[in-house]
């Protein structure tokens, strides 16, 4: 693609790096046929190669984009199928984060739609407002869906997201060492995650018990919670940095101190914004070094315990699993076989989703911000797990498994929590009185 940035621009290394991911793309159209968008509506604006065209021009031009540019631009998951089916190369992800950062730098938009962005940003990424939120809007949710219907969509679509009940704190929040069983393998640090710390302790603390029962030692750092992922594809540049540097600087006095062999990530929307920290950061003086460490150690957990290898099931499995993973997990870290292998091993019969490289919808934010879409995008998903006709469903990522479990009576619960209640675990609260779980136990290896 040709482009026509003045020298001055091109003075902006934002500029620069976007100048040269336009120029690889050649207008070939495969990643029309892939983005889940452009599948539901039809639109060339809503495709990866139609926004490109309006992100080239927007910064071509500078200045307040029009209208029309935000709103398709705003309907972009960032799912990032369009980088796995792309032959050139194109890195969209870091293109629509840069046009998303020029959006709300030089856009205004209207009240409304700027007072629900300000509040996402503000709560979510902070556990407690978060915890405070959730129990305000318990209340709300409480009432059903009629008092919903007279709310503004996107109110109402937050409010269904809302949990019955909120989960009390957990002891994984905590900063602390969870020491190895037996002999020490690995030490690592585990990311536990804003919003997830609050809506499913469960995660972390089955991953606290998975890898302590493997031989690692793991880590909680005071401070390193928040990835700023959220904010980050928000465009709100300045709260994504904050939260991210104080995470980095986290895990650096662990990396100086005693030492780490890996970051476990596991929720793979954090994971695919951790491993891209070295190109946050990459014009950083202070930060650039530090950044580009922290996010080559960083691994998804099924990462690390492909790597580690998974003990001996104690329990009678065998159940079939629909295995979604999650666009972060397939396309933002290309992360494909370990999950599957891990539940495999584990006794579990993976069944493989139709469809299973289009979005269900989550997208962080996506699900608040643009409600009809991501319902759209939720009742193909839920369609094509269900013609599985499996039993349950696992995901690497919360915001897959909040917006899945909200469309299908399966239970959807989080591949950690499969392997830690195989080898050793509790069962999943989620599996609890589901008769095809009713499972013994095995003897032990």
């Amino acid at each position: 693609m040709q482009t026509n940035f003045s020298l001055a621009q091109l003075a902006d290394a934002a500029i620069r790096d976007s100048e040269q991911i336009l120029r690889k793309c050649v207008h070939c159209g495969f990643c029309t046929a892939t983005c889940p968008t452009y599948t539901i509506l039809g639109d060339e604006l809503d495709s990866p190669r139609g926004r490109i065209y309006q992100i080239k021009d927007m910064l071509e031009k500078g200045g307040p984009p029009p209208d029309s540019t935000v709103k398709h631009i705003d309907r972009c998951l960032s799912c990032l199928s369009c980088m796995t089916t792309c032959p050139s190369g194109v890195h969209y992800m870091h293109l629509v984060d840069h046009a998303r950062a020029h959006i709300e730098a030089t856009h205004s938009r209207p009240p409304a739609d700027r007072a629900v962005r300000d509040l996402i940003a503000r709560v979510l990424p902070n556990p407690r407002l978060f915890r405070l939120a959730l129990l305000g809007a318990s209340l709300g949710a409480s009432l059903g869906r009629p008092f919903r219907a007279m709310l503004p969509k996107r109110l109402s679509a937050m409010l269904a997201l809302t949990p019955s009940s909120v989960p009390a704190p957990s002891y994984s929040d905590r900063p602390g060492v969870h020491p190895a069983e037996g002999p020490r393998r690995k030490r690592v640090a585990l990311l536990i995650g804003c919003a997830q710390q609050v809506l499913a302790p469960q995660i972390n603390e089955a991953t606290i018990r998975l890898l302590t029962r493997h031989g690692v030692e793991v880590v909680v750092s005071k401070g390193a919670d928040c990835c700023g992922a959220l904010t980050h594809h928000m465009g709100k540049e300045e709260l994504a940095h904050a939260a991210a540097k104080k995470t980095i600087d986290a895990w650096m006095k662990e990396i100086e101190g005693g030492g780490l062999d890996a970051i476990v990530i596991n929720a793979s929307g954090c994971g695919t914004s951790v491993k891209d920290y070295g190109h946050m950061f990459r014009e950083d003086a202070a930060y650039a070094a530090k950044a580009a460490r922290v996010a080559g150690l960083a691994r998804d957990v099924t990462e690390l315990m492909d790597e580690i290898g998974l003990a001996r099931p104690v329990v009678e499995t065998g159940q079939a699993v629909a295995y979604h993973s999650a666009c972060s997990m397939q396309h933002g870290q290309r992360i494909k076989e370990p999950p599957r292998a891990l539940l495999r091993a584990a006794g579990f019969l993976v069944k493989e989703i139709p469809d299973a490289h289009l979005c269900c919808g989550s997208a962080g934010t996506y699900n608040m911000l643009q409600p009809e879409l991501a319902g759209e995008l939720r009742t193909r998903k839920v369609a094509a797990i269900e013609s599985t006709q499996a039993q349950a469903v696992a995901a690497g990522n919360l915001g897959c498994i909040t917006q899945i479990a909200g469309g299908t009576g399966l239970p959807v619960v989080h591949t950690v929590e499969l392997l830690d209640w195989a080898t050793g675990g509790p069962m999943p609260e989620a599996l609890a009185g589901r008769a095809a779980f009713r499972q013994g136990t095995v003897q032990a290896a």
